[in-house]
C-alpha cells in the first residue's frame, strides 16, 4: 500500500430538491422523529424527482466539479461512476455521463455498494498518476429501490451524488489505501431478485424480494469492526497516528455507527464529519457529499489530512488517507 501524487483538484455535489423529513414518514408509517433520530441519527433526507435517474444527478455533480476545477468537459479523460443504482442493467451509467457531457472516453461503473466511492478513488487515483484527468462521481437513487412501508428500511436511505476531479500532483497525496470484501454473508444487505441469479418476475417477485433488505443488528456490527480495521490499517501503512489526521469522513449511513467507529479508533472530539442528519444513507454518495459539505463549512484547509472510511453490501469496505490539496472558499481556486 503507498501513497499516490495525486490531488482533488476540483468537486461538486447535487441534491434533489425534495427534503423529506422524519414528520413526513410518521404520516403513513408507525414511527416518529424521536424514534428515528434515535436509532439512525437521521432527520431528513432528499428524494430524487420521477424524472431524475442516477445519470442526472451524477451529471450535476459532475458539472459542479469540474467548474470548482476550472476545467471544461473535453479535459476529462476517464469517467468512473461508483453506484449501486444504475439506470439500465446494461450499459453501465458513466457512459451515459460521459455521452451528456460530449465525451467519447474511457467511461465505466464501479459497484462496491457503500464502499463504491473509496473503491473506484483508488482506481482512478492509479489513472490519474499515469497522466490522466479522471472524473470520479458517487451517485445513487436508492429510494427507488427501498419498501416505502418498512419502517425499518424506509426511513434510513437518500438519494444524491458527489463527484472529484483527480489529477497528478506533486504536492498532493491519496493513499495508502485498505479494501476489503466477504461474500459469504451477502444476506446481510442485499436486494434478492432483479439480475442473473433470479431474474425480477412481477409474479413471483410482488413481495420484499425485490426491495432492499437488511439484518440491522448484523450490519452495526460489521460495519464498526470493518471500518475500524480498514482505519487502523492505513494508519499502520501510513506510519501515522489518529491525532494526525486532522478529519475522518466515514459513509454516512447511521450516527451510531460512525460514532463506535470514532471512539474505538480514538477519534479527537471535533474531528469528524457528519451529514448523515441531512442526507439520510447515500450509499456510494456519502463520502463526496461530506467532502463538499465539509467543505462549504469551512473544515477542509489546503494539507489537512483526511481519514475516509466505508462499509457496505457484498460485503465490502475500503478506507485510504488523502491530503487535501484542492480549492478551499475563498480561494484563488
Amino acid at each position: 500500500m503507498t501513497a499516490l501524487a495525486v490531488g482533488i483538484i476540483g468537486l461538486g455535489s447535487y441534491l434533489p430538491s425534495r427534503i423529506v423529513t422524519n414528520d413526513d414518514l410518521a404520516q403513513r408509517l408507525d414511527t416518529s422523529d424521536e424514534w428515528i433520530r434515535t436509532r439512525t441519527g437521521i432527520r431528513e433526507r432528499h428524494y430524487a424527482a420521477p424524472e431524475e435517474a442516477t445519470s442526472d444527478l451524477a451529471l450535476a455533480a459532475a458539472r459542479r466539479a469540474l467548474d470548482d476545477a476550472g476545467l471544461a468537459a473535453t479535459d476529462v479523460d476517464v469517467v468512473i461512476v461508483a453506484t449501486t443504482t444504475p439506470d439500465h442493467p446494461v450499459p453501465a451509467t458513466a457512459p451515459l455521463v460521459a455521452a451528456a457531457l460530449g465525451l467519447r472516453c474511457t467511461a465505466f461503473d464501479v459497484n462496491a455498494a457503500c464502499s463504491g466511492f473509496v473503491y473506484g478513488l483508488q482506481v482512478g487515483s492509479a489513472l490519474a498518476a499515469g497522466g490522466a484527468t479522471v472524473l470520479l462521481i458517487g451517485a445513487e437513487t436508492l429510494t427507488r429501490y427501498v419498501d416505502h412501508d418498512d419502517r425499518a428500511i424506509a426511513v434510513l436511505f437518500g438519494d444524491g451524488a458527489g463527484a472529484v476531479v483527480l489529477r497528478a500532483d506533486a504536492d498532493a497525496r491519496i493513499g495508502p489505501f485498505d479494501l476489503g470484501s466477504d461474500g459469504s454473508e451477502l444476506e446481510i444487505l442485499w436486494m434478492r431478485a432483479g439480475a442473473a441469479r433470479e431474474p425480477f418476475d412481477p409474479v413471483r417477485h410482488a413481495d420484499a424480494s425485490s426491495r432492499m433488505a437488511m439484518r440491522g443488528g448484523d450490519v452495526y456490527r460489521h460495519a464498526v469492526a470493518r471500518m475500524t480495521a480498514s482505519s487502523q490499517a492505513v494508519l499502520e501503512a501510513a506510519g501515522a497516528r489518529i491525532e494526525d489526521v486532522d478529519l475522518v469522513v466515514g459513509h454516512q449511513a447511521n450516527r451510531r455507527i460512525l460514532e463506535a467507529v470514532a471512539q474505538r479508533l480514538g477519534v479527537p472530539d471535533g474531528r469528524s464529519h457528519l451529514t448523515v442528519d441531512r442526507h439520510g444513507n447515500t450509499s456510494a454518495a456519502s463520502i463526496p457529499l461530506a467532502l463538499a459539505d465539509a467543505r462549504e463549512q469551512g473544515r477542509l484547509r489546503s494539507g489537512d489530512r483526511l481519514l475516509l472510511t466505508a462499509f457496505g453490501g457484498g460485503l465490502t469496505w475500503g478506507s485510504c488517507l488523502l491530503t487535501w490539496t484542492g480549492p478551499v472558499p475563498g480561494s484563488d481556486g
